[in-house]
């Protein structure tokens, strides 16, 4: 006998992963051409002032939505640093 709420509730979560997915997927193509541009301009791959402010704008965001501001900084910590691996690749390509 299947539960049809817990079927509700996972097809809400098959949903959100999805739009997830696709979110980080445009949000990387653009951190991608950022990477690109730093590189032909000779900046540098990585901007702690900027990530610092970012990850104090994502803990002001997360404690108002009551998501755990600490996991919220953990995952965004995870982007960026993926993003600066990828500016550094694209710096050693160019």
């Amino acid at each position: 006998m299947a539960d049809e709420t817990l079927n509700r509730y996972r097809e809400s979560i098959d949903n959100i992963d999805a739009a997830l997915i696709f979110m980080l997927a445009e949000r990387f193509k653009i951190t991608k051409a950022v990477g690109e541009h730093k590189a032909k301009t000779g900046l540098p791959p990585a901007d702690p002032g900027r990530e610092q402010v970012q990850i104090e704008r994502l803990r002001t965001l997360a404690k108002s939505a009551n998501l755990d501001p600490d996991f919220s900084e953990k995952f965004l910590r995870f982007i960026i640093d993926e993003v600066i691996h990828h500016h550094r690749k694209a710096g050693a390509a160019g």
